[in-house]
Order: C-alpha cells, then structure tokens, then sequence
C-alpha cells in the first residue's frame, strides 16, 4: 500500500475539511468499548432506553465489526480484500472503523483498513480513530509508523489521549524496551504533545532498575517544564539512583532543588539516602541524614536503624554500630530480626564470631528464635574466612532452630567447593534432595564452576549433562563456566560444540561467552579460529565490550599480528567504547615487544591528556617502553612518580630499568640498583640476573658477570639458556674459547639445553681463533639436535671450512644455505670464490665472481688476485681477461679516492 506523504496528508485534510462533516455517532453512545465493541444494551439489569431504541444499529455495527476484521485476518492486503469490503461503504461510521482497529493484532493491516476508509468516506478520522491506531502499535511493539501518524495528529489538531500514552509506554516498559519506551516520549514531546504523567513515573521507575540515571534525570525536568507537579516520591526515586551509582553531587543537588521547591523530606527519603549514600562509602554522609531526620522532629524506624547499622558494619565502624544496636534494642521487648541479622552479619564479616553467636543466644533470650537468615550470614563469613569446620558445626546446630534453606545449602556448596572439598560438597548436595529441595540454577553454577576450577573436567561436564531442564534450566552463567572451564584446560572444540548448544537452546551468548573462546582458541595457537569468533559475534549482533576488545588485542599482539592489534584499538573508539589504562598497557607493551618502543612516548602523553590513572601494570609496559628506545632518564623519572603515587614497583618495573640501564653501559647505576631492590626484599628473577650478566659481559667486564652468575646460583635461581648465551658471548668476544668451551659444559651438565643462538656464539668464536674443525665438530652436533642455523653462523662456518681448505663440504654447506633462502653476504662470497681457486675449480670460483656482481656484493681485491692466478693457470684467458679488468678498475677508483 502507498503511505502518503505528508504534503498529501494536509492537502487531503483540507479537502475534508471543506466537506460536511458527519456527527460520529460515539457522541452519543458511550466510548467505553470492550474489545472494540459497542456496551451492552443493558446496564446493571436496567434497560437504558435510548440504547434500546439504537439496539438494532448497534448490533448491525457489533456484526459488522466481527465480518470486517473477518476479512482482514484471513487475507493479505490487497484488491481481493478491497473489493470483499465493498459491501461494507455504508457502513463505515467512525464506530465501526475504531471497533475494527481495536480488533486487529497487525499494526500493517490496521493502517491499510485506516487508510482505506479515509479514501472511501473521503473524511478525516477523528481522534477516537488515530488513539485506537496507536493502541495497536503499543499491543503489538511496532513503531514503524508512530512519528506518520503524530505529525497528521498534530496537523489535526488534537493529540493521543493520557490512556492512549500510557498503553503505549507501558507496553514497551513491561517488555523491557526502555529505549524505544523512551523514543515515544521524545517523539510525542517533538509534535508539541503532553505525554501523561504516568507514563513518564513509569519509565522513570524502570529507568531505576537499569541505572539509567540521566535519562530520568531529563524525563524529569520535562515533567517540571510541562508543568506537572512533581512529588516527593519522585525525588525519592531519583536521589536512590544516583546515590547508588556514586553520582553523590548530583543526588545532593537533587536534594537541594527539592528543599527550594518547599518539598520536606519524609522518612522514607531519609531512609533511602542513609542506605544509598552509605553503600558507596560515604558514612559521614549517612550518618548526617541520620542525625538531620532527628533533628526535623522525624522518628528513626527499625528501617532507619538497620540501614545505618548496615552501612556502620560494611565500612568496619564496627564499635557505633554497637552502640547504635543498643540505642535500638535497650527499651524493645521484641527484638527487631533485621537489625540483630545485619549486626551478626557485622560482627562476623570482621572475624568476631564469638560476639556473633552471643548475638543468638540474646535472641534466644528475648523469646525470638533465629531465622534461617542469621544463620546463613554467619555461614556467609565463616566461608568468607576459612572456617569451613565451624561453618559445618553452625549448619548442625541450626536445624535445632532452623530448618536450612536453598541459599543454606548453596553456600555450603560454595565453601566446600573454594576449600577444594568437592566429595563433602556432593554429600551435602545429597542432602539437599533429602530435605525436598532442589538445586536451583544457582546451585548447579556454583558446583559447574568449582568443577571446573579443579580440572575436574567431566565431573562439571555430567552435571550439566544430568540437568532436568524443565526443573532447572541453564542460564547464561552455567554455559559460561562450562565453556570457559573446557576451553582454558585446552578442550576448546568441546567448548564451541557447547557454545553451539547453547544456541540450539534459544540462549544469546553474551561477550562474556566471547570473550572465552576468542582467549583459549588464541592460547591453543589457533588464532583463525579465534578471528572467526570475533566475526561470528559481530554477525550475530553481540556488541563487544571493553574487556572483549583488550582482550583480543592482547592475544592478537602475543600472535604477532601487529597491525590487527593497531586496528582493534581503534576499533575500540569505532565501537563507542573510551580506550582504558589496560587498553593502553596492552597496546604500548604490544608495540614494544615487535620493536616500535618508540611510540611510547607519543602514548603515555596521549594516555596523561585523557585523564586516566596509570596502575602498576601500565607503569610497567611504559617503563619498558622508554627503556628500550632509550629513554632511561625518562624511565627512572616514571618509577620515582610510581613510588610517589603510592603504587610499588615490581620486580618487572625494576628489571626493566636494570636492563634498560645495562644496555647503554650505565653499569655502575644499573648495579646500584639492582642492591637497592635486594634491600627492599622485593624478589629477583632471573631475568635481572641476565640482563646484569650481559652488560658486564659486552664491556669486558667478565669477572663481575661471573659473580653475578654465581650470586643467582646461591639464591636457588636456575640459570637459562639466555643466561649463558649472555656469558658464552661475552667470552668468545675477549677470546677466552678455552673458559667458553668450559663455561659451554657446565651448561650442559646443569641440564640447560643450548640453543641455535648457543651453538652459533660457539661456532663463530672458535673460527674467529681458527679453529675450524672444532667449529665443524659444534656444526654437526647442532645439525644433529634438528636446530636451525642462522646466517652469521653458516657465514662464518662456509668461510672458515673454505680457508682451511675443506672447500667440498664449504661448498654443500653455501649450496644449502642458498636453498633454504639463506642471503650469502660478501664475506662469504669471497671465502667461496678464493677456496674454489685455491683447489684448481677455476671455472667455479669465477661463476661465483659473476654471480657475487650480480647480487651487488663487493669483491675484495685480494679475492681478484687470487681468481686472476687460479684463471691463467688452468689458461681461461677469456674470463682473467674480465677479472683483470675488475681488478685494474677497483684500483683507479681506491687511487681517485685516495687523492680526492
């Protein structure tokens, strides 16, 4: 069907409007319908008599009615349907079409038929029609076409009466669709309408639920802008909301602009404030509203008391909250329940127990026997503090006074299962079926997750498996725990196969959920798959949070794809979502480990601008950062603002420093460190030990990197294999070979296992003193381990097998490299081309001198002379012609060189 435009709308509206308009004959029966229909012909058994003299009109309409929607709900919208209404032209009074609308469960059908009559009758609807169109919308949630039929209302106008408003409102609060409850307020407020008052106390008491703070903040101020007269219930509401989310100035402003408008607080706002100021921490604060209500002539309640006890004992002003129980209890013959639960709960959250049970016993006393919520707050902190023995002791003792409930059992559950208790546990799940309760979902959350957290896989696996699904059904958080449980102990297809089943169940994953396979797929070193997560979420319409988003940029950085990484925090912004100090950290510590230390400055600055607290892990990968572009002072600079901050420095801000320090030769001040961090106590790794040792030894300073090799020994540290490969080093490069090979043994024996880089020190250091056959005797060995050498090493090796004259096997080995895409260097070229001359391979050896120029390697000149002799003698005069050549032009040009 073609909706009309606007512009046609008010041209239709002022052709009607020219035309005689027919009196709706609603004026004069009564609007109050049910289901769409005319009332009855009797009231209260009383005839009314001019409903009996329209009694044949009006159930000639109530027919008409049920034939029309008749028509309607069994076909589409079309000319068949049209032409089946035919019948139906001259009956189209304003009741009939508000009976028919009111009827339909399809918002499209409704505006077809809506539009429909308005061409036929050429009339405009009157206001009962366009209400009774948007009581559809809100029974069947389709806004698709409120704002159209607003704006011809608004044309029109009259607007949607306060039931109207209301229902719709309602209609989308009840569903929990609080954003679009939301759209219709502002779309109505948009057409100049007044939305009800209650609509707008509705949304705003949902809004409560959801922490929506602003939103009913400005749902607020449009209620005092349209003149309604708002009440202390209101401000009630919203003080709670915006205590609760810690918003504290703005809850106070709220109280301010409710003292200037003549409103006096009543003891249920002085209630609400004590509690929601003092659950986010401010007790001066609870405790003035206490001592104001006083002062207003208001009497504190049992309520007024519990909450300020409450707040007294979270924040472990354990000794007026006593005196406040007093105050309360001294004049009671019955003791308040409440207060004596949230006094036992104080005493046992810091570990009284004793004043705790004196608690029960008081009770006792006072003729009041403890209910089952004393004693699960005392089995809460028993728990809480280890006491699992004494909890179970409690648990016998209380069945006297009694009888343990679902949470009873649950939190036993919970305690068992943290104390790695799990047979007792099952007993006491046993025990529940015995006494006719059932776990509940919570329940089987809380076994599935402990389950889990000692690898005891299957046990967690049977217990989902045995679940009775129309007795407890798994939520979110029991495929979550399953899921994240098989998926971090390596079982990750059975973690997406379950993930599969929770879809099949009609459960939406959250990010949660996301979150868990993205991290294990990454952590079993299948990164695609972890990708196709991410896209798969996407496609499903999950948003990612922030905790997703750090997470996966973590994994994607340790998987070496910096870029993504770089992509995925912007992605963050795209999202919507302000990058955090982890955001950061994770980003800098990403960039650093792939060699772009560099951008940390341009970060940690970016990081300051924003506003946001670095925590030691940031201070951490910053730190790194600048030392290892070389910014040390900046460096030393951040750990002293650590240390003013309050945050203390860990051994990895520590090591970074030392290392950063060792590598541009401020050794005495790396040292001097590192003693300052042993007198604070703070642990050593063997990464400081290292990086120590590989300072010393690049300055030539072996003796002190052989006492810190032997200081990390008597600590019980276990040096690595980049702990010796720092020493090896340091020892080829003085020449020592002779205390490298020993150094190289006692590795061995020490059961540190050399590596490519290992055996590459020890082959370069003994070629570098010309001993070839004992480099060629570590080659063997290493090729033996299946290690991979580097080119340095087949380098070094190629050239001293071909000085000695071992040029078959020299010759294998510069093949091979070529072959596995190794790039010869001059240095080997040379070797190569003067051993080939040197064993008559004269023709080899000037291959090599064409394919050395080819490459733009330099050729030596001794290289030249050596070929040139090798070229005559074997008489390829041809090509000692083009040697000669070579060598007569590198002799010019070293002479121009030398006089330029």
């Amino acid at each position: 069907m073609k909706i009309l435009s606007r512009s046609q709308v008010l041209k239709l509206r002022f052709f009607l409007r020219c035309r005689k308009k027919i009196e709706p004959l609603s004026k004069r029966f009564s609007s109050q319908w049910s289901n769409g229909f005319p009332p009855s012909p009797e009231m209260n058994g009383k005839a009314v008599p001019f409903v009996e003299e329209n009694a044949t009109k009006v159930e000639g309409i109530h027919k008409a009615v049920f034939d029309v929607c008749g028509v309607l709900e069994t076909s589409m919208w079309g000319p068949a349907v049209e032409d089946a209404l035919k019948m139906y032209d001259e009956m189209l009074q304003p009741e009939l079409v508000v009976g028919v609308i009111r009827r339909l469960k399809d918002v499209n059908k409704a505006l077809h038929f809506f539009r429909w009559v308005e061409r036929k009758t050429e009339e405009a609807h009157g206001r009962e029609a366009y209400n009774a169109l948007l009581v559809v919308m809100a029974r069947t949630r389709n806004l698709v076409y409120l704002e159209q039929v607003l704006e011809e209302m608004c044309v029109a106008g009259f607007g949607p009466d306060n039931n109207t408003c209301i229902e719709l409102v309602g209609s989308f609060v009840k569903s929990n669709k609080l954003r679009e409850a939301f759209g219709i307020i502002e779309s109505m407020r948009k057409y100049m309408f007044r939305p009800a008052f209650s609509a707008y106390t509705t949304l705003i008491g949902a809004l409560s639920s959801v922490h929506e703070c602003d939103s009913m903040l400005t749902l607020f101020h449009q209620m005092q802008e349209l003149g309604y007269e708002v009440n202390i219930h209101l401000f009630t509401t919203l003080v709670r909301a915006f205590a609760r989310e810690g918003r504290v100035d703005a809850a106070l402003s709220l109280l301010d602009e409710m003292k200037s408008n003549s409103f006096h607080a009543d003891l249920v706002l002085y209630n609400v404030c004590i509690d929601s100021f003092g659950k986010v921490g401010t007790v001066d604060m609870a405790w003035k509203f206490f001592h104001e209500l006083k002062a207003q002539g208001l009497v504190p309640d049992d309520v007024t008391y519990t909450s300020m006890i409450g707040v007294l004992c979270k924040a472990e002003r354990l000794d007026e909250a006593v005196e406040l129980f007093e105050e309360l209890d001294q004049n009671r013959s019955v003791p308040c329940v409440y207060a004596y639960n949230t006094m036992i709960m104080g005493y046992g959250s810091v570990g009284k127990f004793d004043e705790a049970y004196d608690l029960l016993e008081r009770q006792k006393r006072k003729g009041c026997i403890p209910s089952v919520v004393a004693y699960n707050c005392l089995l809460t902190c028993l728990g809480k503090k280890g006491k699992v023995a004494e909890a179970l002791r409690i648990y016998e003792e209380m069945k006297k006074d009694a009888a343990p409930n679902l949470a009873t059992y649950n939190i036993l559950i919970d305690m068992l299962c943290k104390a790695g208790q799990l047979e007792p546990a099952l007993k006491v799940q046993e025990a529940m079926k015995e006494a006719g309760l059932f776990p509940n979902i919570m329940t089987v959350n809380i076994m599935i997750d402990r389950l889990c957290k000692a690898q005891r896989l299957d046990d967690a696996c049977s217990i989902f498996l045995g679940l009775d699904h129309k007795l407890c059904t798994p939520d979110a958080v029991t495929f979550c725990s399953l899921i994240e449980g098989l998926g971090r102990h390596g079982r990750v297809d059975d973690a997406y196969m379950l993930y599969e089943k929770m879809l099949d169940s009609d459960q939406s994953p959250n990010a949660v959920v996301y979150t868990s396979l993205i991290r294990n797929f990454f952590k079993c070193g299948r990164k695609e798959d972890g990708h196709k997560i991410y896209k798969e979420m996407m496609h499903r319409g999950c948003s990612p949070d922030l905790t997703l988003l750090n997470i996966y940029m973590d994994c994607v950085f340790k998987a070496g794809e910096i870029d993504r990484g770089r992509d995925l925090f912007e992605e963050i912004k795209a999202q919507g979502l302000i990058p955090d100090v982890r955001s950061y950290s994770i980003l800098i510590h990403g960039l650093v480990k792939a060699g772009f230390a560099k951008e940390t400055y341009k970060l940690f600055y970016e990081m300051k601008e924003q506003g946001l607290h670095l925590d030691t892990r940031a201070y951490n990968a910053v730190i790194d950062g600048f030392c290892k572009s070389g910014k040390v002072n900046k460096a030393y600079q951040l750990l002293d603002e650590m240390k003013t901050k309050g945050l203390q420095p860990t051994v990895v801000t520590y090591g970074s420093v030392i290392d950063g320090l060792s590598k541009i030769d401020r050794l005495d001040e790396a040292y001097m460190l590192f003693e300052e961090v042993k007198s604070k106590g703070v642990d050593l790794n063997v990464v400081i030990y290292s990086s120590l040792i590989d300072g010393f030894g690049k300055v030539g300073r072996i003796d002190e990197a052989y006492l810190i090799l032997e200081e990390l020994m008597q600590k019980g540290l276990t040096a690595n294999t980049f702990t010796w490969n720092c020493l090896l080093d340091a020892l080829v490069k003085a020449e020592e070979i002779d205390e490298a090979l020993v150094c190289f043994q006692n590795m061995k024996s020490l059961k540190c296992p050399p590596n490519e880089i290992t055996y590459s020190i020890m082959i370069n250091g003994l070629c570098k003193v010309r001993k070839f056959n004992k480099a060629f005797v570590f080659w063997q060995e290493m090729q033996k381990k299946g290690l991979k050498p580097n080119t340095i090493t087949y380098t070094t090796m190629i050239t001293g097998l071909a000085r000695v004259g071992n040029v078959q096997e020299a010759k294998g080995l510069f093949e091979r490299f070529k072959a596995s895409g190794g790039r010869p260097d001059s240095a080997c070229y040379n070797s190569m081309i003067e051993g080939l001359s040197s064993v008559n391979k004269a023709m080899d050896a000037y291959t090599l001198f064409e394919e050395t120029r080819t490459k733009g390697c330099r050729i030596y000149s001794k290289t030249c002379v050596i070929l040139l002799d090798a070229l005559h003698k074997a008489d390829c005069l041809e090509q000692a012609a083009i040697v000669g050549a070579v060598l007569r032009e590198m002799a010019k040009s070293q002479h121009a060189t030398r006089f330029s």
